[in-house]
């Protein structure tokens, strides 16, 4: 494999992993106790869930793997898969230590990344009380910008909004744009509060990311410990649990959960077990590139955000990059024959929004369409490693690929670098 490039990289699409100490020493004193009941990730030895609003969701898939942190340089997915799953492996230290991050960036080939988080990702938007909540986004903010301050020249972060209440994220807003080290605003595209982002409560958002030129950073998660009406990720898992019990009931005959009751649903939810057909979780598999779908088709072009502020930046990380395509093709029909909404009926054609419009979508090291159909891409993409997750790429992955699909530098630097560079708001 290729270890040299004529060009920089910036990894798009990387994150951390909220260590307790953001909730001891970032959280102020009076919200410690709200804080750590609105939102708290326990990783014990044998005991890991995640606490939302007071209610613990446990883990459903292999403790021991952790599969949020578990890849580091020299691995690669073979060997993931490869790991025992009986024995305890530690999470990557570069998740939570800057230190041990750059070191990992020096080995993948990145020069610069991108920071999302990991457990306020899945859990924060769904926080209920809006006075905990913002305190939770000051608290993290704050700890990510430390972070960064280890090499404020290559980390760059996505700052957590209280969505919860308006006229907070609007202060918070102003405060983040202050440090240089935060180049995005998170966003996760779900439903909160049972209302999705086309509504109109999210114009002011809009409105404030254009003017200070903050990008919307938007990344999905699974939603694993999520209520099902949240995502797609949440509804997936139903659907996989539901094969895991036709499954076990077709051929387990009269065992003790042939009744077909709870013990039996919580049987077969569970990954590795007798009851599940699917030997780990679908929803990483596909919820990520249908919620990008959902916000791109409904909120971007449908509900007109692209063309009514057509100055913000947007990056949808981490849902691949080439259904892009679909979507346009089947918008552009959809549009002719119906009005999408009634309040914001889209006047401009959605190949020429797209086209215009400030939005970059990530991509992977392993996407086919974008290896063989770079020029439809070369300016609307951009490249993210997934660290340290277990499907995890590197710079090199990425390049090699490239590269053996014929795709020229100048094009292959782009992709890797300075379109990211561009819409981050970084020379």
């Amino acid at each position: 494999m290729t270890t040299k490039k004529r060009f920089f990289v910036f990894d798009a699409d990387s994150h951390v992993v909220e260590p307790p100490q953001l909730w001891s020493d970032y959280l102020e004193p009076e919200y410690r106790t709200l804080g750590k009941q609105a939102l708290w990730r326990e990783e014990g030895a044998i005991n890991s869930y995640l606490k939302i609003n007071g209610k613990i969701s446990r883990d459903i898939e292999n403790p021991n793997i952790p599969r949020h942190a578990i890849w580091r340089p020299g691995m690669t997915w073979d060997s993931v898969g490869e790991l025992d799953p009986n024995v305890p492996h530690a999470a990557n230290e570069g998740a939570s230590d800057p230190q041990a991050r750059l070191r990992d960036m020096d080995e993948m080939g990145v020069d610069q990344t991108f920071l999302y988080p990991t457990w306020f990702a899945e859990g924060f938007h769904l926080v209920e009380d809006p006075d905990t909540a913002y305190a939770l986004a000051r608290a993290y903010n704050d700890w990510i910008a430390d972070f960064c301050q280890a090499s404020p020249d290559r980390l760059f972060a996505a700052a957590m909004l209280p969505l919860q209440n308006m006229d907070f994220t609007i202060e918070e807003l102003a405060r983040v744009s202050k440090n240089s080290s935060f180049r995005g605003a998170f966003i996760r595209p779900m439903f909160i509060e049972e209302r999705y982002f086309t509504h109109q409560y999210y114009d002011p958002l809009w409105a404030e990311l254009e003017r200070l030129g903050i990008t919307a950073a938007v990344h999905p998660t699974p939603g694993l410990w999520n209520p099902e009406w949240t995502s797609h990720g949440p509804f997936c898992e139903k659907v996989n649990g539901r094969l895991g019990q036709a499954s076990f009931l077709s051929g387990g005959g009269g065992g003790p959960f042939a009744g077909g009751g709870v013990a039996e649903r919580s049987m077969s939810s569970i990954s590795g077990t007798a009851g599940a057909s699917l030997g780990h979780p679908i929803a990483p598999i596909l919820s990520y590139w249908l919620d990008n779908h959902m916000f791109v088709s409904s909120t971007l072009i449908g509900f007109t955000v692209m063309e009514r502020y057509p100055k913000m930046k947007v990056v949808v990380a981490h849902g691949k990059a080439s259904w892009m395509e679909e979507v346009l093709e089947k918008m552009e029909a959809s549009t002719r024959v119906i009005p999408l909404v009634h309040t914001y009926p889209v006047s401009t054609e959605p190949e020429e929004m797209w086209q215009e419009g400030n939005v970059m979508l990530g991509f992977d090291a392993e996407e086919r369409l974008i290896q063989e159909l770079p020029h439809t891409f070369e300016t609307k993409v951009l490249w993210g490693s997934r660290y340290p997750n277990h499907d995890t790429t590197t710079a090199w992955d990425a390049v090699e690929t490239l590269t053996n699909a014929d795709v020229d530098e100048v094009s292959i630097a782009r992709m890797m670098g300075s379109n990211a560079a561009r819409q981050f708001g970084l020379s």
